[in-house]
Order: C-alpha cells, then sequence, then structure tokens
C-alpha cells in the first residue's frame, strides 16, 4: 500500500458539526436494508408473470408454489451471504458478486426443491430460464444505479459520516486523502489529532490537526464524531492500546490502519477508504439484515406479548393507583443505542421517582417501596410496560439491561469498556440476566461481571442466541432473590 504524501495535494478537513447533522438516511440503514429487500422480491416476482405471459402460460397454484420456494431461497441465501449489510466501505464489484452468488445459490436451490416439491408445472423450460436470466440482470443493474444514486447524494452531504484521524503520520494523511478523493463514501474528514509539538509534525499535515488525542476523544463521547480512524506506527502498540480504552468509553466506530491482530475485538469487520484497508475495532451486530431481523423479532414478540398481558397490566396499574399515591407509570431516563439517552417506562414501585444526577439503587427492605412495590420487583412485573418501549423502537426485547443516566455516568469512569453495551439497543431481558446478575450491584465487580456478559452477547448475538435467553427468562429469570 503506498503511504507516501504528495505535499502539493492540500488536505482540507471541514469543521466539526453538531451531533444532529450527519444526513436524512445516516442512522436509517434498518429502512434501507428492509427497502433493498422489498425491491428484489418486486424484481423476482415480476420477471416470474412477465415470463409466463410472454409464453402465453396461466400461473397456477402449483406454479406459484415454485415462485414460494424461489423467494424464500432467495433470502435465505442473502442472509448467509450478508448480501444487506451495509456496502459504504465496500466497491461496487463486491456487492454486485454478492448479488450473483446469492441468486446463483437461490436458482440452485429451487430447481433442487422444485423437482421434488413441484410437479406438473405449467411453465416451460425455456420460460423458467428467461425468468432465471431476465431477474439477474435488473438485480444486477438496479443495484448499480441505486449505487450511483447513493453515491450522488452523498456527495451533496445528505448521507454523510464524521470522521477524525489520530495521527497525524504519512498514513494519516493518506487515509484523509483517500476520505477527499472517495465523497461517495459519504464520510466527511473533521481533521488530524495528534500530541506531538507543530515543531515535529510534517509540514503539510500542520493546518489539519485541529488538537490533541484528549480532544478526540472528548469529541467523541460528545458523539460528535462517527469515525474514528487511528494511523499511529505499530512501534506505539501501548499508546494504541490507551486510546482504544478510552475510545471504549464512547459510541464511535473504531478502525486501526493498518491492520494488525488485536484482542477483545467487538464485531470486527473490515472497511475500505479509497485504498486504504479499516479494521473495526467496536462495532454493532446489527448491520444490513441482522438490523432488519432484530427488529422483526422485536415487533412480532411484542406484539404477542402485549396481547397476552394486556389484562394483567390493567390489574397492575390498578393495584398501584390504590395503594400509592402518584402516577401509575414511572419514566426514567436512561441511555439507549449509541448512548442517546431515551426514556423507559416501568410500573411505578417507589413512593420517590428518582431520575437526576444521584440516583440510589433498591436495597433489601427499602422504605421506599410501596405495598406492593417489593412484589412487582420481584417477580419483575414492573418492566412490563417496556414492551411498549420496544414498539417504539428504543429498546429491544434481549439486549443489555439499561441503567440510569446517573449511574451509566459513574460506571463508565471506573469500569473499561462499559459504554460498548450502547453498540446495541438495551433489552427488558439479558444475558447477564439470565446468568442471575439482576437487582442491586453493591460492589463494582457485580458491575463488571454483568459488563462481561453483556460483551459477550454482542458477540455472540444471533436470533437463536435470543430465543435462548427468552426461553431461560420465561423459565428461570423473572423471579430473582437479588431483586429487591
Amino acid at each position: 500500500m503506498d503511504n507516501k504524501v504528495d505535499p502539493n495535494k492540500a488536505i482540507k478537513s471541514h469543521p466539526v458539526e453538531s451531533s444532529s447533522s450527519g444526513g436524512l438516511v445516516v442512522r436509517n440503514q434498518s429502512g434501507f436494508s428492509t427497502f433493498y429487500r422489498l425491491i428484489d422480491l418486486s424484481i423476482v416476482t415480476f420477471f416470474y408473470y412477465a415470463s409466463a405471459y410472454f409464453y402465453g402460460v396461466t400461473v397456477d397454484a402449483t406454479s406459484l408454489l415454485l415462485l414460494f420456494i424461489n423467494v424464500v431461497c432467495f433470502q435465505i441465501s442473502a442472509e448467509g451471504v450478508e448480501l444487506y449489510r451495509s456496502w459504504r466501505g465496500h466497491r461496487t464489484p463486491e456487492m454486485l458478486r454478492a448479488a450473483a452468488i446469492t441468486w446463483a445459490i437461490t436458482i440452485f436451490a429451487t430447481l433442487t426443491l422444485g423437482y421434488f416439491f413441484v410437479s406438473n408445472i405449467s411453465l416451460p423450460a425455456p420460460a423458467i430460464l428467461l425468468w432465471f436470466a431476465s431477474s439477474f440482470i435488473a438485480l444486477i443493474i438496479w443495484r448499480y444505479v441505486m449505487r450511483k444514486f447513493l453515491f450522488r447524494i452523498r456527495k451533496s452531504g445528505l448521507n454523510s459520516r464524521r470522521s477524525i484521524i489520530i495521527g497525524a503520520t504519512p498514513l494519516g494523511a493518506n487515509v484523509a486523502l483517500q476520505i477527499q478523493k472517495n465523497e461517495h463514501l459519504g464520510i466527511r474528514f473533521n481533521g488530524i489529532f495528534d500530541d506531538r509539538g507543530s515543531d515535529r509534525l510534517p509540514h503539510e499535515l500542520q493546518n489539519t490537526v485541529l488538537g490533541k488525542i484528549d480532544n478526540a476523544i472528548e469529541m467523541a463521547k460528545r458523539n460528535e464524531v462517527d469515525y474514528i480512524y487511528i494511523a499511529l506506527p505499530m512501534s506505539a502498540e501501548n499508546r494504541i492500546r490507551t486510546i482504544l480504552e478510552q475510545c471504549s468509553d464512547t459510541t464511535a466506530n473504531v478502525y486501526v490502519i493498518p491492520n494488525f491482530f488485536m484482542y477483545n475485538l467487538l464485531n470486527a469487520r473490515w472497511q475500505t477508504v479509497g485504498n486504504v484497508q479499516a479494521l473495526s475495532v467496536y462495532d454493532t451486530p446489527f448491520q444490513g439484515a441482522s438490523d432488519v431481523l432484530k427488529r422483526i423479532e422485536d415487533v412480532v414478540l411484542s406484539i404477542a406479548i402485549l396481547t397476552l398481558i394486556s389484562i394483567p397490566m390493567l390489574c397492575i396499574a390498578a393495584a398501584v393507583k390504590m395503594t400509592s399515591k402518584g402516577s401509575v407509570i414511572f419514566k426514567q431516563k436512561r441511555y439507549g443505542l449509541d448512548g442517546k439517552q431515551i426514556t423507559v417506562y416501568k410500573f411505578r414501585s417507589m413512593t420517590t421517582q428518582d431520575n437526576g444526577a444521584v440516583v440510589k439503587q433498591a436495597t433489601k427492605n427499602d422504605v421506599r417501596l410501596t405495598k406492593i412495590g417489593g412484589f412487582l420487583r420481584r417477580t419483575s412485573l414492573d418492566e412490563l410496560p417496556q414492551f411498549i418501549n420496544v414498539l417504539q423502537g428504543r429498546m429491544s426485547i434481549v439486549g443489555p439491561r439499561p441503567h440510569a443516566v446517573a449511574h451509566n455516568e459513574e460506571y463508565r469512569k471506573i469500569i473499561t469498556g462499559y459504554m460498548l453495551r450502547h453498540k446495541v439497543k438495551p433489552g427488558i431481558t439479558g444475558w447477564a440476566q439470565v446468568n442471575g446478575l439482576r437487582g442491586e450491584t453493591e460492589t463494582t465487580n457485580k458491575m463488571v461481571q454483568r459488563v462481561e456478559y453483556d460483551l459477550d452477547y454482542i458477540h455472540r448475538w444471533s436470533i437463536w442466541f435470543d430465543m435462548k435467553i427468552v426461553f431461560m427468562t420465561v423459565f428461570n429469570g423473572f423471579l430473582n432473590k437479588n431483586a429487591y
């Protein structure tokens, strides 16, 4: 890889924008994935009927079974190939190759399953071949056109991510140039940060150095940056390790350049910035199809559960109202996805409603508990309104439990990697909870154990893992002697 910097090429940085900037669809990857799925299914279905019409064949129920098999196989193979993930940091041929592989697997599976399960199909072989060929061409062309469209809107700044570089090195300069040369990636270069004095910095980079590395970390903590590229020399291994530990207290996506092995990677994946390879060190598992599947899981389960518990919730609400003064629902500010504050609902179980800078955890025989508050907390019935939070998209059924903002600010200072819990949405139940880590955390070690389980969940996430946690919650997660 050529890391030489042309001193005649000016590296310009954009001023840092507020955390609300970044375009119309920066955080709408889930919507894009769903949109791509719908278009793909429309293309496959349209050309199926078009091929039948071209050969003058009427589509009957048996023929529709073949279409159904094809659609199901397409979705399964697409998930396996990760066709619906974010392709922002990848080249167009890679995306088109993934689409071609997906369709090839789909054709093979359709023909194989169709041979065993579909008989006397009305479509002749030429019509099926026309359907396969036309769908393939359409799937490739529409992706290419959409890709070009996204490139154009990213160049105009409508779908951009804010980035900074740590390390005023030739490698860092090359990354900055590649970001600027590849505007279609939608990554805005905001500047370089380095601890060295101006007399030790390369002349061509002096105007782009905005401050010290600590300033960069503080920006990330304020959610003013989306991507952090670490471009320090390999000899600075200890310094890089320290920076990574500091970055773990942020929700920015962190990439190390050049590529080398790191321990404790959180959903590590490669990203391409022009011709530079970057390793994502702290990233979310919910990109592309995974994001859609997770959201479908949350919506389906929350609707089903709310339907079952609607009457019990009304009874609990009446009991809360009759046994103590105050509102039925307690609303508390907590940190959600990417460390942004969300409002979480609970049935009120205490006479006070702490929601400020200091929040005292519930303890055994707590005098603040209402007449039924202890029972609600021990049985987790006070958490039932959070299924509404799931429908709102603020929470998930399964994920790290959200803590009060005051507790977050306390523990992020003393537990390394604490804020990495917020790379995913908080959950009603979680891997830590079904392993007995609920209730009061009177020692730091207990919270450390929770964080370890939470990060292990993020490492291992799958739909089946979620189902396992839900199953364990139903049988041993609701009742807990440590919940006061």
